[in-house]
């Protein structure tokens, strides 16, 4: 939970200062309002969100396979370590992790502690301003409850309800403070500050969390500033003098929109300044890349392709790991010379393994009675009895403590019965130990050696796999090597293939995708490279995203062939395909650069949007301008709108400023019809622009 609550928090703290550096002073406010409530709902989505492997921008991209092959052999939960034997390097580790472990979970008690303090905070904000609105006398205007407060408050709106002394005000301030809160709650700004104040619940430790709020309520204020002096009946320098007025020390709660004194000169400034041209809305573009990086710098990557390998380590192994008790209830059926054996504990928990019949001594078909398993960890003691090829009884579990020795004589620590269980269900023996210490693993662990021995990972099988000369291979990369099936031929084939410095985590990695050397070798001849400097990450992303040799090829026919593989795996994730680019060279777009194409495909740029427009008697548009008019949805019938009202000589830009400003067909029938007949588009957007109205 921690990483999660601090990823968040990082998340929360970049957005602010994207929002500060390059958003703060524009005049967008209701595209900075969008793009403030984006930033707090998704830092909380986007840690939770899984990304494709070949996204991650992590250390070692493999690290997710790894694990996934290595947990198979994690028997750390499942016993205990409190036996002699384990003496007092173990108790010192023991130790240090209980420390650690205490003080995070102090940290996470106060951190629910000032989620709860918080929290019980704005729900009594919450009872007030409800026992405020719903319980003192009102004035219903409209859809619209005016309480009249008493004191020294700043007015404040919260829900549909305005808050206000009427005896502080000249009416002329009176209505001006009435018209600016019905703004805000015309506009549900009450929803964003809820949503603020969640965010400071939940965050409540992470200053960058209050100032977001803060900016979120700021932005509030000037989009309400800038609504009002659009009205026809508020002059700005009358508008500016009250909010002077109304200025006060006293704070409302911080769920209602207010007035305040450090706020005013911002928003009188904001006022005064100078409105932000339609060509600087691109700095918003780079939010959205801004999170696709902290997801894949941070966010758990999900593997892709043929993992199902990893699941041939025997049930058995897998069912040792939930644990097993030492005596039970046990269920068998024998398949020919071999049976399965079910055990049962108390609990309820179960595993269940096969064993030779000839493993079985005293025992025969149709019997009743005792019978015995015994390996070189211990005996297994069955009672019960045998119908035909069903049987069930109980059993009980009894170590041998000469194995326990020898063991400890290796180096491998056994704790108690219940580690000694484990090595009987898979048959560890001393000789396997000896083997594996013979062949260089001289540090072994028990829970190595219970994956090594279910596995089968024979002497042979290890030996070959030195042979490979991998660099720092250990015991724990045998496990997923052996589970995979990644035996010495498969690694020749890769080196030849021309990775010559692979490591055991690659080797994983690229057998978990199905990879192998014939497809590496199509993938460096298509793309025109070669394998000295690279550790096969690229090639991986590839095979995932199904980018082939074909594929390369195909684009390589139509002009592009110095594309990255970078550049390659966007046009795969976008779908640009050979044909979407010749779709383009009909229309007369002949070697459309890369990125231009990027920009036309993600906004859904058609050949079809082209040449409607071409219909309107707009041809050769530039590709930039094309972006421009697409990502403010400008069509053909606009166009013919604006010629339908007389504007028969437009221009691109003038389509694009008088949409970006909302210089509408009905907007300039709306001025017409007031007096306002102005011969050039462009004019009606410099009205716009100064005058402000709707």
């Amino acid at each position: 939970m921690i990483p999660y609550i601090l990823y968040t928090a990082l998340i929360l703290s970049a957005c602010l200062l994207f929002y500060k550096l390059l958003l703060q002073k524009e005049t967008f406010f209701q595209l900075n309002r969008f793009v403030l409530l984006a930033c707090m709902v998704l830092a909380f989505i986007v840690p939770l969100l899984p990304i494709p492997q070949q996204l991650s921008l992590r250390k070692v991209a493999v690290q997710t396979h790894v694990p996934l092959a290595k947990a198979a052999a994690d028997k750390s939960q499942i016993i205990a370590l409190k036996g002699p034997a384990v003496q007092e390097v173990i108790v010192e580790r023991a130790k240090k992790t209980f420390d650690v472990g205490s003080l995070l979970q102090w940290l996470v008690y106060l951190y629910w502690f000032g989620v709860l303090l918080f929290g019980l905070n704005f729900l009594m904000q919450a009872c007030v301003l409800l026992y405020r609105a719903y319980f003192l006398s009102s004035i219903q205007d409209g859809k619209f409850r005016i309480v009249e407060i008493t004191g020294d408050k700043a007015p404040c709106s919260f829900a549909n309800t305005i808050f206000i002394n009427p005896e502080k005000y000249e009416w002329e301030t009176y209505n001006q403070i009435l018209l600016h809160e019905k703004i805000h709650i015309e506009q549900k700004h009450t929803i964003d500050l809820l949503l603020a104040e969640a965010v400071i619940i939940f965050q409540w430790f992470n200053p960058f969390a209050w100032q977001l709020r803060k900016a979120l309520e700021s932005n509030l204020e000037f989009l309400t500033d800038n609504e009002m002096l659009q009205q026809e009946t508020v002059e700005k320098e009358s508008y500016q003098f009250s909010l002077l007025k109304v200025a006060a020390p006293h704070f409302p709660l911080s769920l209602t929109t207010n007035y305040n004194q450090s706020l005013i000169k911002k928003r009188i400034i904001m006022m005064n300044s100078k409105k932000s041209n339609v060509h600087t809305t691109w700095k918003y573009f780079f939010l959205l890349p801004l999170l696709v990086l902290f997801a894949c710098l941070f966010n758990q990557p999900v593997a892709q392709g043929q993992t199902t390998n990893l699941n041939e380590i025997p049930k058995m192994q897998s069912n040792i790991q939930n644990g097993m008790d030492t005596a039970g209830s046990w269920f068998a059926v024998i398949k020919g010379t071999t049976v399965n054996i079910q055990f049962r504990n108390d609990d309820g928990d179960t595993s269940s393994t096969t064993f030779q019949l000839n493993e079985l001594t005293g025992f025969t078909k149709e019997m009743k009675g005792e019978f015995a398993i015994t390996r070189e960890a211990g005996t297994m003691k069955f009672e019960g009895k045998f119908e035909g090829n069903n049987g069930m009884g109980s059993y009980n579990f009894i170590a041998n403590k000469n194995f326990n020795t020898a063991m400890a004589q290796e180096g491998v620590a056994v704790a108690d019965e219940s580690d000694l269980m484990a090595f009987f269900m898979v048959n560890v023996k001393i000789s396997y130990v000896k083997m594996l210490k013979k062949n260089g693993y001289k540090n072994v662990d028990k829970d190595q050696l219970i994956p090594l021995a279910a596995l089968g990972a024979n002497e042979e099988y290890i030996i070959s796999i030195k042979q490979a000369d991998i660099p720092d291979l250990d015991l724990e990369d045998l496990i997923p090597f052996k589970s995979m099936g990644i035996d010495k031929a498969f690694i020749d084939e890769i080196r030849q293939a021309g990775y010559k410095n692979i490591s055991a985590d690659n080797i994983i990695a690229l057998k978990s995708q199905g990879i192998n050397g014939q497809f590496i070798t199509d993938f460096h001849n298509s793309t025109n490279r070669n394998a000295d400097d690279e550790t096969g990450d690229d090639v991986i992303a590839f095979k995932s995203m199904n980018i082939d040799a074909a594929f390369v090829d195909s684009f390589k026919a139509i002009g592009y062939t110095n594309l990255s593989n970078n550049d390659l795996m966007a046009l795969k994730s976008l779908n640009i395909t050979p044909n979407y680019i010749s779709e383009f060279e009909k229309l007369g777009y002949k070697n459309i650069k890369i990125d231009d194409l990027f920009a036309l495909k993600s906004l859904n740029v058609t050949s079809k949007y082209i040449s409607d427009f071409g219909k309107a008697g707009f041809n050769n548009i530039k590709i930039d301008d094309l972006v421009a008019m697409k990502s403010q949805n400008i069509t053909s019938d606009l166009i013919k709108e604006y010629k339908n009202i007389g504007f028969n000589n437009l221009t691109i830009d003038d389509v694009i400023g008088a949409k970006a400003m909302g210089v509408s067909p009905s907007f300039i029938k709306s001025m017409k019809e007031k007096g306002h007949n102005f011969k050039t588009l462009e004019k009606y957007i410099e009205f716009k622009a100064v005058v402000g109205v709707n």
